[in-house]
């Protein structure tokens, strides 16, 4: 796959990820097992069920949580600085 294929799903999940954290409607807590089931679910529609689609859809999954993360706490620091 080329880097467009890979790198598509993750941003997606990491943007809707995002959004739900900042709709504050979705408790913090449950966006990582959102995340999970997002992931897996994108990934074996991809590429139909098998233990790599679920390995490929946990890396999207940690990808887009840690995205959100860091996104989050870049934002923090830069209002704390100012």
């Amino acid at each position: 796959m080329d880097f467009m294929t890979d790198f598509t799903p993750y941003a997606g999940l990491a943007v809707l990820l995002y959004a739900m954290r900042q709709t504050k409607r979705v408790p913090n807590r449950y966006i990582p097992i959102i995340a999970v089931v997002l992931g897996v679910a994108f990934s074996y529609w991809q590429q139909g069920i098998s233990p790599s689609a679920t390995v490929e859809g946990l890396k999207y999954a940690l990808l887009g949580i840690g995205t959100v993360a860091g996104v989050k706490y870049f934002l923090e620091k830069k209002e704390d600085g100012e």
